[in-house]
């Protein structure tokens, strides 16, 4: 059985830090893409940072500059790094996995943790 879990998200200040963890079993994360989308109310989920298995990124460009997108190949996690958070990263962030590369297609990932709540407010 594959399982993600996410873990690390919370409340911050605007200008505040976050790292959010997906920590994967029954796959290895390193052989498929995987990656993290946000939903807020009323929005459609939309994909933040993903990881290719060459290696390769992508980073949406409303968080360019300000997250950075890891994996861990000893904890078989994939991790996305937040810095200088705003009022509109408020979201669940749910971890994916299981594309052959990283796409905006929701269908194309095979697997998906329950998310994590991360909320920007003073």
């Amino acid at each position: 059985q594959v399982q993600l879990v996410e873990s690390g998200g919370g409340l911050v200040q605007p200008g505040g830090s976050l790292r959010l963890s997906c920590a994967a079993s029954g796959i290895t994360l390193d052989y498929v893409a995987r990656g993290w989308f946000r939903q807020a109310p009323g929005k459609e989920r939309e994909g933040v940072s993903c990881i290719n298995p060459d290696g390769s990124t992508y980073v949406a460009e409303s968080v360019r500059g300000r997250f950075t997108i890891s994996s861990d190949n000893a904890k078989n996690s994939v991790d996305l790094q937040m810095n200088s958070l705003k009022p509109e990263d408020t979201a669940v962030y749910y971890c994916a996995a299981g594309a052959y590369y990283c796409t905006g297609y929701l269908n194309e990932y095979d697997y998906w943790g329950q998310g994590t709540q991360v909320t920007v407010s003073s």
